[in-house]
């Protein structure tokens, strides 16, 4: 991030926690870090903490390790959420998952790492 602003800690980070950025000039949420806005380049988007909620835009199930690491957890399932805050993130889901489901995420260790895995929200 420019001058002294640093980054939110968040999952990437060993957080619980799910960050993203919002632009103070459009208003254009994104979740991948930049020291700009994708959508008008302005300089120095806010940084949040998304709320963990969302709606499953997709889902696929893994079923073959990509890694000696991840073999222990075949198979998983990888989920494009459409979050509340309005980004899309990819992370892991429980595997009966389908599109349109309204989620939260919880963190969970995964090959030695603690990630989000969202989970469908009960009413």
């Amino acid at each position: 991030m420019s001058g002294s602003k640093q980054a939110l800690a968040d999952w990437t980070t060993g957080a619980e926690a799910i960050s993203y950025q919002s632009c103070s000039a459009c208003g254009t949420p994104q979740y991948f870090r930049r020291r700009f806005c994708a959508s008008c380049g302005a300089a120095d988007p806010e940084q949040k903490y998304a709320s963990g909620k969302g709606t499953v835009y997709a889902t696929s199930l893994v079923c073959r390790a990509a890694t000696p690491e991840t073999r222990a957890h075949v198979p998983y399932n990888i989920v494009l959420v459409d979050t509340a805050e309005g980004f899309r993130m990819m992370a892991h889901g429980d595997s009966d998952l389908a599109i349109g489901d309204e989620v939260t995420a919880r963190f969970v260790p995964f090959a030695g790492r603690l990630i989000p895995h969202f989970t469908r929200t009960t009413s």
